[in-house]
């Protein structure tokens, strides 16, 4: 089992990173708002990691936070959510949202992940509901600064980009996707804003 993975960000895409340890380059899946997803190529990242392993296939799953493996390891234990699932779910809400969300009870917001259907919502929430509690309410805009003092971020003005879009209303999601379709760096926070909303429209 392998429990983190820390190395050199060599190439990203669609969902997922690639990781250089020591020459050897693990592809780990991680959420859209992943501080190793918005970091810059070249940058040293570090990732939770919890292995799936099939017949057919091995894969990687990569966290910034211990926390939001831990929730990883919760929703895959759910009937009807795997592995794409639980990213999916990681990748629509900060780890507080889905904390906040299983504890009240909140089905319906759980729906706004991709593949997420009203009869899995409900079944996250009543099987999870007692394992879940609603800690560090941290909203998503402090948590970015956490990561961004922490070094997750190599580009300040970018991490200051995903904070402000979160507070104007986006989720952290759906602000860290659209700034990892920038590909220019070292902008100012206005401009980063400026063209990460181009993409959310």
């Amino acid at each position: 089992m392998i429990g983190f993975v820390r190395g050199i960000l060599a190439d990203k895409g669609n969902g997922y990173v690639i990781v250089d340890v020591n020459g050897i380059g693990y592809e780990i899946f991680v959420p859209a708002n992943s501080g190793a997803y918005m970091a810059e190529e070249g940058q040293e990242v570090m990732l939770y990691t919890a292995m799936q392993v099939r017949e057919d296939d091995v894969s990687l799953y990569g966290f910034s936070r211990k926390g939001e493996l831990d929730a990883f390891k919760k929703l895959i234990t759910v009937s009807g959510v795997g592995a794409k699932a639980g990213i999916s779910i990681l990748s629509a809400f900060t780890l507080e949202q889905l904390q906040q969300a299983v504890v009240f009870e909140d089905a319906k917001s759980l729906t706004k992940a991709n593949g997420v259907g009203k009869k899995t919502a409900e079944r996250i929430v009543l099987e999870l509901k007692d394992k879940f509690t609603v800690e560090g309410q941290q909203d998503g805009a402090q948590n970015v600064q956490a990561e961004l003092a922490g070094g997750a971020f190599a580009d300040g003005g970018r991490a200051e980009a995903v904070a402000a879009l979160i507070a104007l209303g986006y989720t952290r999601g759906e602000a860290s996707s659209a700034l990892a379709q920038v590909k220019e760096k070292n902008l100012s926070a206005e401009d980063y804003i400026k063209t990460a909303l181009k993409h959310l429209f």
